[in-house]
């Protein structure tokens, strides 16, 4: 009886959840096409990226020199 409970209660609380949460926020007002900031806003992601690209491009270097280091010892 009590799991069946606790079933009931979790297929309702996923029921009211679903019907709260929404998959995407409302427009914004106003159209980004009469001369505004561009939709998402104007901040450059270059930078950023370029930066992300060289330190995981060292990570995975360093990362694979120590590998075959690792190897190396063991044979």
């Amino acid at each position: 009886m009590k799991t069946r409970l606790k079933i009931a209660f979790v297929i309702l609380q996923l029921f009211v959840f679903s019907s709260i949460v929404k998959a995407q926020p409302p427009d914004p007002p106003g159209d980004p096409a009469a001369g505004g900031d561009p939709i998402g806003g104007g901040a450059p992601i270059a930078p950023g990226t370029g930066i992300l690209l060289v330190l995981t491009s060292i990570y995975g270097t360093l990362k694979v020199k120590k590998l075959y280091s690792w190897k190396k010892i063991m044979d």
